[in-house]
């Protein structure tokens, strides 16, 4: 027999139960639903705070960051309160406050190949709010082996992507994107930028999806990806086709088992076989320095990037002058090389330009100066 609702519940979700698309058996499907979302960050701020308020009964959060002064601009569950402290425990008291009928579970964690299948096993549907390749591929490969639905949505700068996949009927992601891109070669919104109010509406988009799925009301996105504009104010839909050659969902896969993700997408420690640029953590920098180990140490972001915060003795070429300072270069040709920017892309790129005109002992700082800020000199601030 099912659970009559409380005095408050039917107040709180009156709204939903006008709706004859949703009524109370549809509220009750909510009630009794587990969303595991990865990611408490822009997208995963407005999903989590909605999925709270429409009364989601378990929100799973993943997330192993904390909360920065830079995340303020758009990730608009955490507050200046909340600054220094881990993003699960802000969302959780958000969320909370909106609504405490969401049970809200906490993994302050990184996803990986080793805990994935675990993290998701239990709940009905998977949101994806990150924002970094080797994540996507592995909860799309995660969800894919355990046939869970798998919300995706992407933004950068002023774009923003947003589709369902779900492999027992559509695509999954492997079958949009079935290789990386090189590493470097696409920025993430902490070089490129991000508009604040983007994420709203991308995040939004996966939480209607993700309350149909749940109701079982309406068309979802599978096998169509949608495209924001925010710019020029426009959505397109762009029709997504089920790849028969995928390699996890196709109709032969060869891979049946979660992978190195890091290691697919090319991030693997040592850099790539291509470009023969070394990568070395911050540590293994911090040793060189103390060291007094002779390299030249050049820092490739911009001159805004540098005002908030440097590592002493870099020299700043930001990554768009790299070319006319080659010259300047020359003479340390046959030097060590290391280069940093704010996470690592940016560094590599300029490097590979250095290798172009002949250079051949090049570093890269992995996780750069964000990784500085987090594991040598908590003085440096994180941006």
């Amino acid at each position: 027999m099912e659970k009559d609702f409380t005095s408050e519940q039917l107040t709180r979700y009156s709204r939903h139960f006008i709706l004859p698309e949703i009524g109370e058996d549809g509220q009750r499907k909510l009630l009794n639903s587990k969303v595991l979302l990865i990611g408490s960050g822009g997208l995963g701020s407005p999903i989590a705070l909605y999925l709270a308020a429409a009364g989601v009964g378990t929100l799973g959060l993943v997330d192993f960051d904390k909360v920065d002064l830079s995340n303020l601009q758009r990730q608009i569950i955490h507050t200046n309160d909340s600054i220094g402290t881990p993003k699960v425990d802000s969302a959780e008291k958000r969320i909370k406050a909106m609504n405490p009928d969401t049970n809200v579970v906490k993994y302050p964690i990184k996803i990986t190949s080793e805990n994935a299948l675990d993290l998701i096993r239990d709940y009905d549907l998977v949101i994806d709010g990150t924002d970094n390749f080797p994540t996507r591929y592995l909860t799309s490969d995660a969800c894919v082996f355990l046939n869970k639905p798998n919300i995706y949505g992407s933004i950068f700068r002023f774009d923003g992507l947003a589709t369902v996949f779900k492999s027992d009927e559509g695509p999954c992601y492997r079958c949009l994107y079935p290789e990386p891109p090189p590493p470097g070669m696409v920025p993430s919104c902490a070089e490129g930028g991000v508009l604040g109010i983007l994420p709203g509406v991308i995040g939004l988009i996966q939480a209607t999806e993700a309350v149909k799925l749940l109701v079982g009301i309406g068309r979802t996105l599978v096998g169509r990806l949608l495209v924001y504009d925010a710019l020029q104010m426009t959505f397109r839909e762009l029709k997504l086709k089920k790849d028969p050659s995928c390699p996890v969902c196709g109709t032969n896969p060869t891979i049946t088992k979660l992978i190195d993700y890091e290691q697919f997408c090319g991030l693997g420690r040592g850099g790539s076989d291509q470009d023969n640029i070394r990568d070395i953590t911050v540590e293994e920098l911090k040793h060189k320095i103390d060291a007094g180990e002779k390299f030249v140490f050049i820092d490739v972001r911009e001159p805004f990037e540098y005002q908030i915060a440097k590592i002493e003795g870099a020299k700043l070429i930001p990554l768009g002058t790299i070319p006319e300072s080659i010259a300047e270069l020359e003479a340390f040709k046959d030097t060590e090389v290391i280069a940093h920017c704010h996470h690592g892309g940016r560094s590599r790129r300029a490097l590979q330009m250095l290798q172009a005109r002949g250079f051949k002992k090049l570093t890269n700082v992995a996780g750069g100066i964000d990784q500085w800020s987090e594991k040598i000199d908590s003085r440096v601030p994180r941006y």
